[in-house]
């Protein structure tokens, strides 16, 4: 064996044997709650209280339906409130939350910005000094939420009572399209890992579309403090200082009732504006699991791709290229067998292929555009 054929197959096993790990992890979450939907009693949870808090930027098309959602709720009204911060939005969304408080059965508060404040963080944490529960669950006012969302996230504080920090699963929607299936299917597949890691207690990634953490340890480890600079990172940067600061406190939810819905970014154009922005946090994390699982995923992409075409210039040098593309392929396929189960989207599994094909160049030109900082979000140019 080469050390040509050997550099082909090294990222690749690594990858497979990561994955396998994962897997592990994923099965852990989802016995767990098939046990706890068997369990026969069922403890009171009328002392849980949350503040849900939402960011909102010109999101008057989008609000309507996602306070609908929260009307539908099947916890009780007296245990939660709303607060949807208003980013100095140009559009009706102020007006809009205004006239929506005096007709909803829960508390909804407006929260609007200062004129110096601005950016998903600065509306997050004026809603949070406002708020009145010891729980903050968020959300994104683009989401659509089914009734069961808040007391899904009950029934596991209630199982995990030392909780500080919770991750919830996010489902990409749109139309049925071969271009919109594969942005589901990768965006899953960072749902899988993150739920996996998290099971695995080795955090990496959440999405603040969807997770709740507990007051008291958002104070404890200085909030946004460190990070405040940044405009993207207020989910994952959290998770990774409430692990460090609390170990083993930190939990996925895998209960199909708590997915949060989000429509898939419209052209490719807006994801990769999406991506770059994701991105652009990625040379701050402070979390070695994280750092670790990015190097690893893009070395076992980019490593496919040197492969393809070392096969076209050495074809002796297929079967080992060959090797390297079906444990890179089994092994996403072995993990979001069961994470598409769970999402109800079993059928995107058609999509790895393609997606493999596509993801090398898009990978490296994200990340690079990320290392460069620079990005568009809600109107704005952010460096």
């Amino acid at each position: 064996m080469t050390v040509l054929q050997i550099s082909l197959l090294a990222f690749p096993v690594a990858y497979a044997a990561v994955m396998v790990w994962l897997r592990s992890g994923w099965d852990a979450l989802l016995n767990a709650e098939s046990g706890m939907k068997h369990e026969e009693s069922v403890d009171d949870n009328s002392e849980l209280k949350f503040s849900v808090l939402i960011a909102a930027r010109n999101e008057a098309e989008a609000l309507p339906q996602l306070i609908r959602d929260l009307v539908a709720q099947t916890l009780p009204a007296a245990q939660f409130e709303v607060l949807i911060a208003d980013d100095h939005s140009t559009d009706a969304t102020a007006a809009l939350v205004a006239a929506a408080a005096r007709e909803t059965g829960f508390t909804l508060r407006l929260i609007s910005l200062p004129a110096a404040q601005t950016g998903k963080k600065a509306a997050l944490q004026a809603a949070l000094q406002a708020a009145r529960a010891p729980w903050l669950v968020c959300t994104d006012a683009d989401c659509r939420l089914g009734p069961g969302w808040l007391a899904a996230y009950a029934g596991l504080m209630m199982q995990k009572p030392s909780a500080n920090f919770i991750s919830g699963p996010v489902l990409l929607t749109g139309p049925d399209t071969f271009f919109a299936a594969l942005m589901g299917l990768e965006f899953a597949g960072l749902v899988g890992v993150g739920g996996a890691c998290l099971a695995r207690q080795y955090p990496t990634m959440c999405n603040g579309a969807n997770l709740a953490y507990r007051r008291t340890a958002f104070d404890a480890v200085g909030g946004y403090l460190d990070n405040n600079h940044l405009a993207s990172g207020d989910d994952e940067f959290l998770l990774h200082k409430m692990h460090a600061a609390f170990p083993g406190t930190a939990h996925f939810l895998t209960d199909a009732g708590a997915i949060a819905r989000t429509a898939a970014p419209p052209t490719l154009q807006a994801l990769l504006r999406q991506r770059v922005r994701w991105a652009s946090k990625w040379r701050h994390y402070q979390s070695g699991a994280s750092r670790y699982l990015a190097l690893l995923v893009l070395g076992a992409n980019v490593a496919l791709a040197v492969g393809a075409v070392a096969g076209l210039c050495r074809p002796a040098l297929w079967p080992w290229v060959l090797a390297g593309w079906a444990l890179k392929l089994g092994a996403d396929a072995w993990l979001l067998g069961p994470v598409l189960g769970f999402l109800g989207r079993r059928e995107w599994l058609w999509g790895l292929m393609p997606l493999q094909v596509l993801y090398a160049p898009y990978a490296l030109a994200v990340g690079l555009a990320g290392l460069h900082g620079g990005y568009e979000w809600k109107g704005r140019a952010v460096r």
